[in-house]
């Protein structure tokens, strides 16, 4: 099983706010929804275009290319275009800095 791995600080990520990040290779959105740090693949399932550009309403990730959503706890698709959903990723936060387990 994979460890935990940092990958930001807490202070990186604003209140509803937004951060990419990269972890072995893999583009992550780090979301602050609420105070709740949650993890996604960064990168819409409908046009490969980073959600980190993006913005969070209600719980959910818009990607501004096409208006897509998804879900920040599930990765699950919540608007079209997108019908697939996005990886999203198990995540922490340890003594103020951000792990996210691949």
């Amino acid at each position: 099983m994979r460890e935990f791995r940092t990958v930001a600080r807490l202070e990186d990520v604003p209140d509803a706010g937004l951060h990419a990040v990269e972890l072995d290779g893999i583009g992550i959105v780090l979301a602050n929804s609420g105070g709740e740090i949650l993890a996604l693949r960064d990168e819409c399932s409908h046009e490969e275009f980073p959600l980190s550009d993006g913005e969070i309403v209600n719980g959910q990730v818009e990607c501004i290319l096409h208006g897509a959503r998804f879900d920040l706890r599930t990765g699950a698709a919540k608007a079209l275009p997108a019908v697939r959903p996005v990886k999203a990723y198990e995540c922490r936060v340890l003594d103020g800095e951000i792990q996210v387990r691949l």
